[in-house]
């Protein structure tokens, strides 16, 4: 029986808030498809209060921004993503191509292929996600995506230098100083100076969430992304500062961020929850992680380990940190989650910054159905077939005229009638004579 020392309060969904969302990206996209460049400079002037002449960033503009940024800063853009590329490299390295006979002159085949071209969104606002470029761009590079268009938003009106950086270092092809619902959707339907893409990939406000949801058809997109989740799993031998701290990195990401811990031991719990609230106090991310833990922390105790992965499953949130005596029995006993941060020595902020897994993850119980941004999400995978023996073929129409006309499908059936005659000599009694 779980035991809740701090519950989120139950609150109903705001549906006015969410109703006027969709009204106004709706509207953005629809005037953007009328009217172009025009409506995307009328809607960063009004959003961004960013007018430049060209919202591209040409080669010596770029080589420009990427001299002001500290060496320190480059090296370690670089390192990581080295890592986020050799992981990905991994992934696709994992996704073989393959043909098979499957009888006398039948040949199946597989075959993954890179969309032409992707849209990488990199969100900016208060905080510049500067790993978002890594994750994004680097990933579809992988992936053999032969072009991806890049956009980010000013800050405050200038432009995000690392930011920009990092989109180029991880080989954007194309880069625009473009921000929220007007970037999406011209990177979506196409502008008179924007290339549309197929896919669409990468974080954002509810806006820009809203912009990919209903767009998605007309494009691919990477998933649904709400707000940052953390999911703590500690037994007894967890360090309750280590928890409370890695409750808060999360929580400081906005203040709808679920922050959640389950814990077989109650001491623990209580202990965690003295020390966060004493952390959050003076944190210079307060405004954000204070409404976050207060508004959707929660703190259970479970009677064991069994309940906890049972619960954790129910949550199935984006992101679970396992701080228990064996760790990697996670492994075998989840299926629900995002990612999992296995033991003391790792942490969910790795996974966002440096560790190179990608941190573009399932949320709000996305991770039921799906995991998160990979080289496979850039891929299409494709089959093909191929008949070269006339026996097989033959076969293969006489069982499709059967199946075919089961399903009332006669012109399906014909065309395995066809061959059957063709290669076999069976006859064709719905054809005119002479033919």
């Amino acid at each position: 029986m779980a035991t809740y020392l701090k519950s989120a309060p139950t609150k109903s969904q705001d549906t006015e808030r969410l109703r006027a969302v969709r009204e106004t990206v709706g509207g953005i996209i629809v005037d953007i498809r009328e009217r172009g460049d025009a409506a995307v400079r009328e809607y960063s002037e009004k959003f961004d209060k960013w007018s430049p002449d060209d919202f591209r960033l040409g080669r010596e503009q770029i080589e420009e921004i990427i001299a002001s940024v500290p060496e320190q800063a480059l090296a370690d853009i670089r390192t990581v993503q080295a890592r986020v590329r050799a992981f990905a490299q991994h992934q696709k390295d994992s996704l073989a191509d393959f043909e098979v006979e499957t009888e006398p002159g039948v040949f199946l085949g597989q075959r993954n292929i890179p969309v032409g071209s992707a849209g990488a969104y990199i969100p900016g606002g208060r905080y510049p996600l500067i790993a978002s470029a890594h994750m994004t761009v680097v990933t579809a590079k992988v992936a053999g995506v032969e072009r991806v268009t890049a956009c980010t938003p000013p800050i405050h009106g200038e432009i995000p230098a690392a930011t920009v950086a990092a989109l180029h270092l991880a080989g954007a092809d194309e880069i625009f100083l473009l921000g929220g619902v007007q970037a999406i959707a011209a990177m979506a339907v196409g502008t008179e100076t924007i290339t549309p893409v197929d896919m669409l990939a990468g974080p954002g406000n509810a806006y820009v969430a809203e912009a990919k949801r209903q767009l998605f058809g007309e494009v691919g997109i990477d998933l649904f992304a709400g707000p940052t989740e953390i999911l703590v799993i500690a037994d007894q031998h967890a360090d309750p500062f280590v928890v409370a701290v890695d409750l808060l990195s999360q929580a400081e990401h906005g203040p709808d961020s679920p922050a959640v811990l389950i814990t077989t031991s109650e001491p623990l719990a209580r202990r965690v929850i003295q020390i966060v609230e004493e952390l959050v106090v003076d944190m210079p991310t307060a405004d954000f992680a204070g409404p976050a833990w207060r508004d959707h922390g929660e703190v259970t105790v479970v009677g064991d380990l069994d309940a906890a992965y049972a619960l954790a499953d129910e949550y199935a949130f984006e992101h679970v940190q396992v701080l228990t005596g064996n760790p990697r029995e996670a492994l075998d006993r989840m299926r629900n989650y995002g990612a999992l941060f296995l033991g003391e020595g790792t942490c969910v902020s790795y996974g966002d910054k440096v560790i190179g897994t990608n941190h573009t993850l399932p949320t709000r119980g996305a991770a039921n159905y799906t995991g998160g941004l990979w080289v496979g999400k850039y891929l299409k995978t494709v089959t093909y077939q191929e008949v070269t023996d006339p026996a097989s073929s033959a076969a293969l129409g006489e069982l499709c005229g059967r199946a075919a006309r089961l399903e009332f499908f006669e012109g399906h059936a014909r065309s395995g009638d066809i061959r059957a005659h063709k290669y076999a000599g069976a006859a064709l009694p719905w054809a005119p004579v002479g033919l």
